[in-house]
């Protein structure tokens, strides 16, 4: 999917879509992060979780 939206007139960039699908891959996995006690683990878990949906993007962008 690498050409552009268009929705109501208005050209939006592919890698917004894939920034939403990033973000709904990383809300299941907080259902899995509620599960297991992440702060137990990592020092700091927000930060941990924002490196996650990063890792999470970017293999959005080259595998698609």
């Amino acid at each position: 999917m690498r050409t552009d939206l268009q929705i109501g007139g208005v050209l939006i960039s592919p890698f917004v879509a894939y920034a939403l699908g990033a973000f709904a891959i990383l809300v299941l996995l907080r259902t899995l992060f509620a599960r297991v006690p992440l702060g137990r683990y990592v020092a700091n878990p927000p930060l941990t979780e924002a490196g996650i949906y990063v890792c999470i993007l970017a293999l959005l962008v080259v595998l698609i």
